[in-house]
């Protein structure tokens, strides 16, 4: 039996259940934080410092560092970005560090701080990610960042799909039932994602505020080929 396992955790809420010492966790919120993370490592940024509230993201602005924050996917008055990954497209994120405070993703990374390894994962960096995920030898715990703490269908078809392309690439994985699951949900999904996430409650949101633009690039794989790994309280780009 291979000795290496791969599962998934629905939610930030349920990451106590899941956590262990050996995992690499990776941050998922495809719509968009974890995306938008991708983006600004691609277009040059040095570092990101993510925080779980407002009031630290604005303290951070306060001391003249670029900031962003979105609350229900709307981009917070007094800050430079929001979590669209068109705010960090440009040289005007180029070596600077960014502090980011999200309704979902930087409180999945909050959840998983002092886990083994943290890694951020979006399509736009997937193939880059289940590459070096399968380099480091290790558990892998896929962290969907949901909806409020509650389960959402475009993070887990992600982790369906990070999960596929590991097990395709290597026999050191066995599969918790999470994984499992949402292996299946993929292999539904993939010929058409956008079509397939079409009635999920994010998606109906996002076309309310007219962040369709948002969503199609969300969905583009290998567009963004980093890997944002957690070092102390900043995200930086890892060594491929």
């Amino acid at each position: 039996m291979p000795r290496l396992k791969i599962d998934a955790c629905f939610s930030p809420y349920l990451y106590p259940v899941y956590a262990d010492t050996e995992s690499i966790v990776v941050v998922i919120d495809v719509f968009r934080a974890t995306s938008a993370i991708c983006v600004a490592f691609h277009y040059g940024a040095e570092k990101i410092i993510p925080v779980a509230t407002v009031e630290e993201a604005l303290q951070y602005k306060k001391q003249g560092m670029l900031a962003g924050a979105e609350r229900d996917a709307i981009k917070l008055e007094g800050f430079d970005f929001g979590n669209s990954p068109y705010d960090y497209m440009g040289n005007h994120v180029k070596d600077k560090t960014i502090a980011l405070t999200t309704t979902n993703g930087t409180q999945a990374i909050e959840a998983a701080r002092n886990a083994y390894k943290v890694v951020i994962g979006s399509f736009l960096n997937i193939d880059v990610l289940c590459d070096w995920l399968i380099k480091q030898n290790c558990s892998i715990l896929l962290l969907c960042s949901g909806w409020k703490n509650k389960f959402n269908m475009e993070d887990s078809l992600f982790a369906g799909a990070v999960t596929q392309q590991i097990i395709d690439k290597s026999a050191d994985y066995r599969l918790g039932d999470g994984c499992l699951a949402l292996k299946y949900l993929y292999q539904i999904g993939k010929e058409r994602p956008t079509k397939f996430l079409n009635y999920s409650s994010h998606k109906e949101r996002f076309a309310k505020l007219n962040l369709k633009k948002d969503i199609r690039y969300c969905l583009m794989p290998n567009s963004a080929p980093v890997v944002p790994i957690l070092e102390g309280k900043f995200l930086v780009k890892a060594a491929l």
